[in-house]
């Protein structure tokens, strides 16, 4: 080790010195013996790692700007096990090891599309119902008239609405002069449904289906769920009073999520359970809008494009049907006739003169 040469420039002068390391105490002392110049003592936590390419290594010291020591080759064992390692990534990620610290980076990550993911289902249910439902009112100013009321049809909404949600979950059940096949659930438990949807409907058994699919979604509050993961949460919380139509548009292109849509529909089937209406004409209300899930049909129809349909959820409503149970009849067909027909016979209804509202 004592005849180990290392070259050096000591960040005073622009002299190049061919040097001796002699360790001392904690650190080391160069010396130049041709000369006989002897630098000042240093310790080896000074060192930082300048350079390394190949054989050839350099050293800087932390505290002395252009002070330099350097190598050619391996130095000794007895000095190598002082000199600092180079930095390959960044100092931690060297600290750990590579392939530790890119595990670390894939964990953070997948927490962070976790968290994106599942956080608004957290957030939701923690805001205000005063301040949701009150989001939903300035919602439904938006419809601009278009609310289709007659004594009759009036009567047979109520009678349904009475029958899939007896316990009153939804503030509001109504019905719209949209010819769109769709239903909407608003924030505060506003249920839309539009009269594109009733007149595409062979009874009243599959909008009771419908109905209590939408019902879902309020009872898990999943539109507020979903226009926090759509919008963020400041921009929610500023919306009642902002632009509520744009917020509009978003909650009638939204899409649940496949665990949303499924807890949905298991409410719609336990509803009309008890309600004793078959789920049968539900699914075959699917079967008839659908057709095949990849076909043109599916993707025309409003409903479906929003609440992705699959045969897995026909079948599931098919299963429901029970064996011997007294099915009955959501409506009346005289009840039925003077829904369907709302729209048409009001004569104070808005218009419907276009895609949007």
């Amino acid at each position: 080790m004592s005849d180990f040469r290392f070259w050096h420039y000591d960040g005073v002068t622009a002299v190049r010195r061919s040097v001796l390391l002699h360790p001392a105490g904690a650190g080391f002392v160069l010396e130049e013996p041709e000369s006989g110049w002897i630098g000042a003592p240093t310790d080896w936590s000074d060192l930082t790692v300048v350079g390394t390419e190949g054989s050839r290594s350099a050293y800087g010291h932390s505290a002395i700007p252009g002070w330099r020591m350097g190598f050619s080759g391996e130095a000794p064992p007895q000095i190598a096990a002082h000199l600092p390692r180079g930095e390959r990534y960044g100092r931690w990620i060297d600290r750990f090891g590579f392939w530790q610290a890119a595990g670390a980076f894939t964990l953070v990550a997948a927490l962070i599309v976790w968290g994106a993911l599942e956080a608004p289902g957290v957030i939701a249910p923690l805001v205000p119902q005063s301040w949701e439902n009150r989001m939903g009112d300035a919602m439904v100013g938006d419809f601009g008239g278009r609310f289709c009321h007659t004594p009759a049809g009036d009567a047979a909404l109520q009678a349904l609405v009475a029958q899939i949600d007896p316990h009153r979950e939804a503030r509001q059940v109504a019905l719209a002069n949209i010819p769109m096949v769709n239903a909407v659930t608003l924030p505060g438990g506003r249920i839309i449904l539009f009269d594109g949807l009733l007149q595409q409907a062979g009874s009243p058994d599959e909008v009771a289906g419908v109905l209590g699919h939408e019902l879902g979604h309020v009872r898990r509050r999943d539109t507020m769920t979903g226009l926090i993961r759509q919008l963020g949460l400041s921009a929610v919380l500023g919306g009642a009073g902002g632009n509520v139509g744009g917020y509009l548009n978003g909650v009638l292109a939204m899409s649940y999520g496949r665990g949303a849509e499924n807890a949905a529909d298991g409410v719609a089937i336990d509803r009309m359970g008890e309600a004793r209406i078959s789920p049968a004409a539900t699914a075959a209300f699917f079967e008839r809008l659908g057709g095949k899930d990849d076909g043109t049909e599916a993707r025309a129809m409003t409903w479906l494009s929003s609440h992705p349909l699959s045969a897995d959820r026909r079948r599931r409503f098919a299963a429901a049907v029970k064996p011997g149970v007294p099915y009955r009849p959501a409506l009346s067909q005289a009840q039925w006739q003077a829904l369907r027909g709302s729209c048409a016979a009001d004569p104070g209804v808005a218009k419907f003169w276009g895609r949007g509202l």
